[in-house]
Order: C-alpha cells, then sequence, then structure tokens
C-alpha cells in the first residue's frame, strides 16, 4: 500500500524532462514544484479542497445523525415490521449508483437544487446513513437493556435515554462511521460529476478525473494531481486512526 504512494510521490516531484529521461522509478535529482504549483492553479484546488471539505465533512456528521435517530427506533424502539425495515437499508446499500443518477437528476432539477452542493449533501447522506442504520440497529440491538431501564426510573425521557445514555456509550461505533463516511464521499466520483457541473462547485475527485486529455498526459502534473487529492484523506484519516482503532477494538471484544 505504501508502493504506489511513494511513487506518485517521487514522480510529482519531478520535471517531464527527467521523467521522461529515466523513468518512474529512478530517485528525483532535486525537487521539481511546477507540476504541483500548475495542477492547483489550473483547477483551481483551493475552492475544490473547500468544496469536498465541506461536502464530505457535512455528510459524516449528519449521515451519523441520522443513523443514531434511525437505528435508536429500530434496535431499541423495537418498532413494527423491523425485519423488513432492516431489509429496505440492506437493499439501499446494494443498490448501484448508476441507478440513482437519473431519479436524483430528475429530482434535484425538479427542486431547484441542481448544481448546488446542498444537493450532493443530501444524497450522500441518505445513501451512507443506510449503512450507518443498518450497523447501528445490530449494535443497538443488544445494548444493555438494564441501562435504559435505571434511566428510565431516573426519570429520563426517550430523547434523554438516547442523547446522555446511548450516544456516549456507543461513540467508537460511532467514531469509526464518522472516518468511514467521510472518506467513502471523499472519494466519490459518478454523482458529484453528474450533478456539480460548475466550475466553483466540483469535488477534489471531479477535478482529477477531468484533468486528462484525450490525446495529451503531462505525467508530473498527474502525479501532483493525485498526491494533491489523496494527501488530504490520508491527513484525516491518521488524525482519526486512535478513534478508528478503539471502535474496531471494542466492536471485537462486544
Amino acid at each position: 500500500m505504501v508502493v504506489p504512494f511513494a511513487v506518485v510521490t517521487l514522480n510529482a516531484l519531478k520535471s517531464p524532462t527527467e521523467y521522461a529521461q529515466n523513468g518512474p522509478l529512478r530517485l528525483p535529482h532535486g525537487l521539481y514544484l511546477d507540476g504541483l504549483k500548475d495542477f492547483w492553479e489550473r483547477v483551481d484546488y483551493g475552492q475544490k479542497l473547500w468544496n469536498s471539505v465541506l461536502i464530505s465533512g457535512s455528510v459524516a456528521v449528519l449521515a451519523v445523525v441520522l443513523s443514531v435517530l434511525n437505528a435508536y427506533a429500530i434496535g431499541i424502539g423495537r418498532i413494527r415490521g423491523r425485519t423488513w425495515v432492516l431489509a429496505f437499508f440492506v437493499l439501499a446499500n446494494v443498490l448501484p449508483q448508476e441507478a440513482l443518477v437519473y431519479p436524483v437528476y430528475y429530482l434535484s432539477k425538479e427542486a431547484g437544487l441542481y448544481d448546488t452542493r446542498l444537493s450532493v449533501i443530501i444524497v450522500f447522506t441518505v445513501i451512507q446513513s443506510a449503512f450507518g442504520t443498518y450497523l447501528l440497529s445490530s449494535v443497538l440491538g443488544s445494548f444493555p437493556r438494564e441501562v435504559i431501564e435505571a434511566a428510565r426510573i431516573d426519570g429520563a425521557n426517550a430523547w434523554q435515554v438516547l442523547w446522555r445514555i446511548v450516544v456516549p456509550m456507543s461513540r467508537p461505533t460511532l467514531g469509526v462511521l464518522l472516518v468511514f463516511f467521510f472518506i467513502w464521499t471523499w472519494n466519490e466520483f459518478l454523482l458529484p460529476l453528474v450533478m456539480l457541473i460548475s466550475n466553483d462547485n466540483q469535488t477534489v475527485s471531479v477535478a482529477l478525473g477531468v484533468l486528462q486529455g484525450q490525446h495529451l498526459m503531462d505525467a508530473t502534473m498527474t502525479n501532483a494531481a493525485a498526491l494533491l487529492g489523496v494527501l488530504p484523506a490520508l491527513v484525516f484519516f491518521l488524525v482519526f486512526q486512535r478513534t478508528l482503532t478503539r471502535g474496531i477494538a471494542v466492536g471485537a471484544v462486544k
């Protein structure tokens, strides 16, 4: 996993001439930063980065909140038809995104949300929360009933049980979902490509996808683009690595 990232980093720091003469595996003789600079200016990377962070961060937070609310009703509330509701969420997880392109495009047009970041946030919040609901429902289905009954005896209502008992005790699992939702949304390409046609609204993944010409390839700029595209997600993962590890360990112990 490290080798491709290292190769991309090496070639992002080479000049086109050095890349053509020595190939992709030779160490660069110096730091050539024009590829990074040219890509940054060509696609307005600062704006694309802000769009991706805004969309991915909003989706991660909103999808976790929606998943908690759904799973609380299904796993602890034990609503009627629980099995069929969970089957519906499983179906939402296996439905290919290609099948969603036209319905989502049509609905966003009708709602006046086409080519807005809000439309992508809404769509991916629903998509990611389908997985989150399915996962959290099984977790909360085995939640200790004694703790909930004790809280209710102390006078806590349903909302207080959720936010003061269930959410704090489920924090490691919620942290894992937050990290996954952010990275999954960051890497999405098809729906942002269809839904965000304005240059000011596009994400980093779309900018990377439309960089290549049909008959022209700048290898150093391509590697620079790949490096700048993956670096923010990698930093986010490293920052929340402890949260992810702790959440997985807690799930394994359970």
